[in-house]
């Protein structure tokens, strides 16, 4: 692949949830990779705002250079969670993807706990880099989580797979997960933590020694993302932020494994949740007994392969 194609990289997808995008619930077509008995979503339709690369099935669903997407709670109802495509609070000629969680419920691993999530699955082709950038909106009700009376640093916002570690006979499981964590006990802001596992949630590395970036709150940003497949050498995966009227700023830039570490052929980034909102019984349970909703909006999607952050 030439230096050019390299640094541009390839559009594989994007959309800003405009045009006949919609959210169908309960979707019938349940690939075989999802526990069975779960209900799950899905989005059809076509952004008509943007010029290509913007049909849910044709380009992402459909893609042999993408993948299939869904929408994932392992559980619950709607009275406890639900994705959605609403006019943007504020901004109504705008369209979001609004994530919207307020309860826990018995789900996977035998455990009590509160999932929303999209995912790109069954990909045939993986990815052996990734570049994606979205714009991300959480909510003022995320302020209560500042006097959580404990540390907690379970709060996923994506999670990446290389490979799924629950499909049958998959040896070599790995993932790598970007979320929020209070860390002190005592009062304080919410910030970004990044982290890498092999399969039985062995921790592979920490991004815990960079420099701490506090989470905006009310207020949007767009989130970026590249990740390189490789070894402890060079395997990469960078996080930036950019919160609208400010300049960008660099949340983590790591350099380690990013495939399990005893993988002798890696074969890419087989599958991943874009857009996830995950937590303990004890977190989501928190913010309802402060008459509050953990609630994110996602907006202006797009996914590359083959491209590097600036």
């Amino acid at each position: 692949m030439s230096a050019e194609i390299k640094s541009t990289g390839t559009l594989v997808f994007q959309t800003g949830f405009e045009g006949s995008s919609r959210v169908i619930t309960d979707s019938k077509e349940i690939p075989a990779f999802i526990t069975p008995g779960y209900v799950i979503d899905d989005i059809t339709g076509t952004d008509s705002t943007l010029e290509d690369k913007n049909d849910w099935v044709k380009d992402l669903d459909n893609n042999p250079e993408g993948g299939q997407f869904l929408i994932e709670y392992t559980g619950g109802d709607s009275t406890q969670r639900f994705v959605k495509i609403i006019p943007e609070p504020g901004n109504p000629a705008n369209h979001v993807l609004q994530f919207w969680l307020n309860d826990s419920w018995h789900a996977s691993e035998g455990q009590q706990k509160a999932r929303i999530q999209t995912d790109i699955y069954g990909i045939k082709k993986g990815f052996r880099e990734i570049y994606q950038t979205q714009r991300v909106f959480l909510t003022e009700d995320f302020n209560v989580l500042k006097s959580f009376p404990q540390k907690f640093s379970w709060l996923t916002i994506s999670e990446f797979w290389n490979n799924e570690w629950w499909i049958k006979d998959e040896k070599y499981g790995f993932r790598t997960s970007l979320g929020i964590e209070k860390p002190t006990i005592a009062a304080s802001d919410l910030y970004f933590k990044l982290d890498a596992e092999n399969a039985g949630q062995k921790q592979v590395w920490s991004a815990g020694d960079q420099p701490k970036v506090k989470v905006p709150i009310g207020k949007w940003f767009t989130l970026a993302y590249y990740l390189k497949e490789g070894n402890k050498e060079t395997g990469r995966f960078n996080v930036s932020i950019t919160p609208d009227g400010e300049p960008k700023q660099l949340v983590f830039d790591v350099t380690n494994f990013t495939h399990n570490t005893f993988d002798p052929a890696p074969n890419g980034i087989t599958g991943w949740s874009p857009q996830k909102l995950y937590t303990s019984k004890e977190v989501v349970g928190y913010v309802k007994s402060k008459g509050k909703t953990l609630q994110i909006y996602w907006d202006d999607f797009k996914l590359w392969r083959e491209k590097q952050p600036d």
